[in-house]
C-alpha cells in the first residue's frame, strides 16, 4: 500500500555521483512539465480536493512548490556567493495561507516555475567539483552542502508531483 504522506518515501542523501547528478539535474530540468502534467484538465472542485486527509488541497501543493522553490533558489545562490551562509527556514503552511495563493489561478505558479527551474539548472548544470562542497547552515536542520540541497529538491518535486498523482489515481481521475 502506497504512503500517501510520503508517496515516494523520505529524501535519502547519497554521496556526489555524476549518474546522480545528471538523473537529479533532470528531475529539476523536467518539474515543470510533470507538474502540469499531473494537474492537466483538473477542474475546480477537483484542484480543491487535499492529497491525503489534512493534507494541503492540489492547488495548495502547486502554491507550496513555487514558493518552496523560490526559496531553493535563494539558498543555492546564498551557497554560491557566501561562506557558509545561515539559511532561515519558513514556516511553510503561513505562506500556503497568504492571499495570493487563495486568489491567484495555479498557472501562475507553474509559469513561475518554468523560468525559476531554467534558471536553477543552469547553476547547477555549471557548478564545479569545488562548488558540490559548498557548505550553508539551516537554521534547523544544520550544516549542509550544495550537493545534499540539490538532491532535496529534486526529490522534493517528485514528491508532490507524486502527491496529485495519487491523488487523481485513487480519485479515478483521468
Amino acid at each position: 500500500m502506497i504512503d500517501v504522506k510520503y508517496p515516494i518515501g523520505h529524501y535519502e542523501p547519497v554521496p556526489y555521483q555524476e549518474e546522480i547528478k545528471r538523473q537529479w539535474l533532470a528531475d529539476i530540468a523536467q518539474l515543470p512539465n510533470l507538474l502540469e502534467a499531473s494537474i492537466e484538465n483538473l477542474d475546480a472542485a477537483q484542484l480543491a480536493t487535499p492529497y491525503r486527509d489534512g493534507g494541503w488541497t492540489a492547488a495548495q501543493v502547486v502554491h507550496h512548490l513555487a514558493d518552496s522553490h523560490i526559496n531553493f533558489f535563494c539558498r543555492t545562490k546564498l551557497t554560491l556567493t557566501e561562506n557558509n551562509p545561515l539559511i532561515k527556514a519558513y514556516d511553510e503552511v503561513s505562506w500556503i495561507n497568504q492571499h495570493d495563493a487563495e486568489i491567484l489561478p495555479i498557472n501562475n505558479a507553474t509559469t513561475l516555475l518554468h523560468a525559476l527551474h531554467q534558471r536553477i539548472y543552469l547553476l547547477f548544470k555549471h557548478a564545479t567539483t569545488e562548488d558540490w562542497e559548498r557548505m550553508y547552515t539551516h537554521s534547523e536542520s544544520g550544516e549542509h552542502t550544495l550537493w545534499y540541497l540539490l538532491g532535496m529538491y529534486a526529490w522534493h518535486g517528485r514528491h508532490h508531483v507524486a502527491h496529485i498523482n495519487s491523488l487523481r489515481e485513487r480519485m479515478g481521475w483521468r
